[in-house]
């Protein structure tokens, strides 16, 4: 009963979501770490994650959902402004810094939702 109420498809699209902002958060801490590291290449999700999990969450189907897995990789989009190389510009890792903490927050918010459910379906009370 209880393993019926983590394998929905909602449910599980979350956690995964969170995964992948937790993978993206790292990537965003490196590329500040190696902000001014020559030669360093910018690193992010993979693309593909994104169009692949919106594709399982279609399906509706726990175990696709929860089979991906993202994974970080070179960004082939980033493009050096500088003559050492680095791929990496500071503003940019803000914005996508604060994007992701936003989007980790929500992401939060709709798992705590999951466990206010299983609290008030074992205690009768929400809070």
């Amino acid at each position: 009963m209880i393993s019926a109420l983590f394998n929905q498809p909602n449910y599980v699209a979350a956690k995964q979501m969170l995964d992948a902002t937790l993978l993206r958060h790292e990537a965003i801490a490196s590329n500040l770490a190696n902000l001014e590291t020559p030669g360093y290449k910018r690193v992010d999700i993979s693309p593909a994650f994104e169009s692949e999990l919106r594709q399982a969450v279609a399906s509706k189907d726990p175990a696709r959902i929860a089979a991906l897995a993202p994974q970080l990789e070179v960004d082939a989009t980033a493009v050096a402004r500088n003559r050492d190389g680095n791929t990496v510009q500071l503003e940019q890792e803000l914005l996508k810094l604060n994007q992701n903490s936003l989007a980790h927050a929500v992401e939060t918010q709709l798992i705590t939702g999951t466990l206010v459910k299983l609290r008030l379906a074992i205690t009768g009370r929400p809070i």
